[in-house]
């Protein structure tokens, strides 16, 4: 059975990213996944901010990157493909890791009052993140139709990056919304998203001769 690194990797990613959002969650009772930013659970004054982002989020960040480069090996040539991918493992990926590495002041200064250097990085890298992404996966949408039984992703990958700049937008009109943490939930959860299906699309495409 021939494997694909690419799926391990983007699976693998996901579920990491997902599961240390939810840990974060549970292990602060006072921490609301609908009205606070994900960046809060491992923000200065968090009581496990360090163990969230050495063991979740800059990890699952290592492995969006090496999903990026494996699926650009696995996928057919094409500039479109090589821009996209590369467009998820630096916006995604290396952006998570620098996002880990450089977290936000007590309770991410909503106001930006005196923000510290590492604030001023976070922020200045989620913001290029959210703005890199929805692009790629739209190009990773035309390029998916060129691929061997690619229209499907290539559909999913036109609504999800429609949903992740829509919500991208909604999220930057009122970054003090009531509901902000939820619009990033679904912002990031339609990133995801395509990350697990591209995934499980590239496992298929290994496995059929």
């Amino acid at each position: 059975m021939r494997k694909s690194k690419a799926f391990w990797t983007g699976t693998l990613g996901v579920a990491l990213f997902v599961f240390t959002t939810f840990l974060g969650g549970l292990l602060d009772p006072k921490y609301s996944h609908t009205s606070q930013f994900i960046s809060e659970l491992y923000a200065d004054n968090a009581g496990h901010a360090d163990f969230l982002r050495f063991f979740g989020y800059i990890p699952s960040g290592i492995l969006f990157s090496l999903f990026s480069v494996f699926a650009i090996m696995e996928t057919p040539k094409s500039t479109l493909r090589t821009v996209g991918f590369l467009g998820i493992g630096i916006g995604y990926g290396v952006g998570t890791i620098i996002c880990g590495f450089f977290n936000c002041d007590t309770d991410c200064n909503p106001y930006f009052i005196n923000p510290s250097s590492s604030q001023i990085i976070h922020n200045f890298v989620g913001f290029i993140t959210y703005t890199i992404c929805p692009p790629a996966i739209f190009l990773l949408g035309f390029s998916a139709r060129k691929w061997r039984k690619g229209n499907m992703l290539s559909n999913i990958s036109f609504a999800l990056s429609l949903l992740s700049f829509c919500f991208f937008g909604l999220l930057n009109a009122n970054l003090h919304s009531p509901y902000k943490g939820l619009i990033q939930r679904v912002l990031e959860g339609s990133i995801l998203l395509w990350i697990l299906y591209c995934s499980y699309y590239l496992l298929k495409l290994k496995r059929t001769p």
